[in-house]
């Protein structure tokens, strides 16, 4: 047996691509995935209106969704709502549209890596909280024995590019290692608007790492809009395929 994964992430609804988003529309409707995970930025400024977007086209899928919120679904315009309750708006679309997924061959286990301020710029990157890192690690520590394959979700990479510098993600690292060490068999993130797909290595530890691209206007180095195929098997057996959809916005 076998569950797919239709791996969205960075639709950005405000900005989305709507021919990016009819081809994802035309696959669900042929292939029937066992879910569609997005993995955060389902809105560009978090306004009412681009979350009322989301979830006409979420629910209009017609297939369980599994959700996690990025740095861009927190209000960008509303100072108050942001620093009182700034997943207030993802919470009411994540009740209307999200779930869990419920499979024999994997779980997946959210990592949360957005907070409401930070002391830096830009906010967009991410911070892994030690609390967030915690209640990831308390779940995965209950699937030791699962064998199903376990995959970790979150908005921002663990890790930054090979080879370029400081990890753009507070707590990444550290992440990363706990995470490898607690049996996970892969994190799946989007945020940089670049797909990748790899085994990386930190710690001495290894885990693999996967990313899918952008659905919205917002492109980035050259690369299209794109969206994976994740089927997994039991045993950590976890095949991806790299979807690039027809665009007509120009690469930045």
């Amino acid at each position: 047996m076998t569950t797919r994964l239709f791996h969205l992430s960075d639709v950005h609804f405000g900005v989305e691509d709507r021919a990016a988003l009819e081809a994802v529309e035309r696959a669900v409707a042929q292939e029937k995935p066992d879910a569609v995970l997005c993995t955060g930025d389902l809105t560009q400024r978090a306004k009412h209106s681009e979350y009322e977007a989301a979830a006409k086209w979420f629910e209009s899928l017609g297939v369980p969704v599994v959700l996690d919120p990025g740095n861009h679904d927190m209000p960008y315009y509303n100072l108050w709502e942001r620093f009182s309750d700034p997943y207030k708006r993802y919470r009411r679309l994540n009740g209307r549209v999200g779930g869990a997924l419920v499979s024999d061959d994997v779980v997946l286990v959210p990592l949360k890596t957005t907070v409401r301020a930070q002391p830096r710029l830009p906010w967009s990157d991410g911070i892994i909280t030690r609390s967030a890192l915690g209640e990831t690690l308390d779940r995965l520590a209950r699937l030791r024995e699962d064998p199903r394959s376990v995959i970790v979700t979150a908005h921002h990479p663990l890790l930054g590019a090979e080879g370029k510098g400081k990890n753009p993600t507070i707590g990444g690292a550290r992440a990363f290692e706990a995470i490898a060490a607690a049996g996970a068999d892969a994190v799946i993130s989007g945020h940089i608007h670049v797909p990748f797909d790899g085994v990386r290595e930190f710690g001495g530890l290894s885990l693999r790492t996967i990313g899918t691209g952008t659905l919205s206007t917002r492109l980035r180095h050259g690369a299209p809009p794109s969206y994976r195929v994740i089927t997994c098997e039991r045993g950590g057996k976890i095949a991806s395929e790299l979807r690039e959809v027809a665009t007509s916005i120009a690469p930045a």
